[in-house]
């Protein structure tokens, strides 16, 4: 790894969801609406976007109804094959420092919950060479869910920090501090408020948590599925009804051009 500074940064394409891709394409949330309209407006140019680590694409879909065009990048051919097809869309099978898109042609580059995974120097190189004077990069993230009940959210927290936690990658410390300890590229912009919501049954909240890098790298290590065993807590909590289950983002943005000189 290039930069060595930062004891939460992963080795380059450390391959966390290949096995999954299919199960992380039908579980993981859909960001807002409100999100994608606003990077947008703040592009101004809508012509071409590029989605860098797209995985399955759920970032992808809601840039594609904002530009012309999106190419969406990820280094897992697995996570690519999962993709929703979409005209708009052109998924490629591409590291995040090499995209193989023209210098200055990019409108808005993207990095959804996966900037933690990525050399963020050789990333941000390679971003600064594809946008245009005047484009946007924004990087983003979520953390913990919040399931709007004291006792449920006690126990994904216990989940979390302890079952699992001795097993995520290196990096997620990155994602629990909002990216905000990473150095960006360009002067930033302050963004305002975005979250995820969904309504989901018990058994869709726990198809999203087997999505988790720390739950495939538990059961691999222990032949134990530490998920089974929460559910009965989870259930005797959560009962019948779909549930409200939200997850706050940390959005950091930035300008090129000659405001970063």
């Amino acid at each position: 790894m290039p930069s060595s500074t930062n004891p939460d940064q992963p080795s380059p394409f450390a391959d966390h969801f290949s096995a999954g891709a299919a199960r992380y394409a039908a579980a993981r949330p859909r960001y807002p609406e409100a999100l994608f309209a606003y990077l947008a407006g703040i592009a101004g140019r809508h012509e071409i976007a590029w989605d860098c680590a797209a995985g399955t694409g759920q970032a992808s879909i809601g840039l594609a109804g904002h530009f012309v065009r999106v190419v969406a990048t990820d280094a897992s051919a697995a996570q690519i094959a999962a993709a929703a097809p979409d005209p708009r869309i052109e998924y490629r099978v591409a590291p995040a420092d090499s995209s193989g898109l023209a210098a200055g042609s990019i409108d808005l580059v993207t990095v959804a919950q996966a900037l933690h995974w990525l050399d963020v120097p050789a990333f941000y190189r390679e971003a600064r060479r594809v946008l245009r004077p005047g484009g946007v990069l924004a990087v983003w993230t979520y953390g913990l869910q919040r399931l709007g009940d004291a006792a449920l959210d006690a126990l994904l927290l216990e989940f979390y920090r302890d079952t699992v936690g001795p097993f995520w990658p290196a990096g997620r410390g990155l994602v629990d501090t909002g990216y905000r300890t990473l150095p960006f590229p360009f002067p930033e912009l302050d963004p305002p408020h975005f979250e995820m919501t969904v309504c989901w049954t018990l058994p869709q909240f726990l198809m999203y948590v087997r999505t988790w890098s720390a739950v495939a790298r538990f059961q691999a290590a222990r032949d134990l599925d530490p998920v089974a065993a929460l559910e009965p807590a989870l259930s005797a909590c959560w009962g019948a009804k779909a549930r409200a289950v939200s997850w706050p983002l940390t959005l950091r943005l930035g300008r090129s051009g000659d405001a970063s000189r």
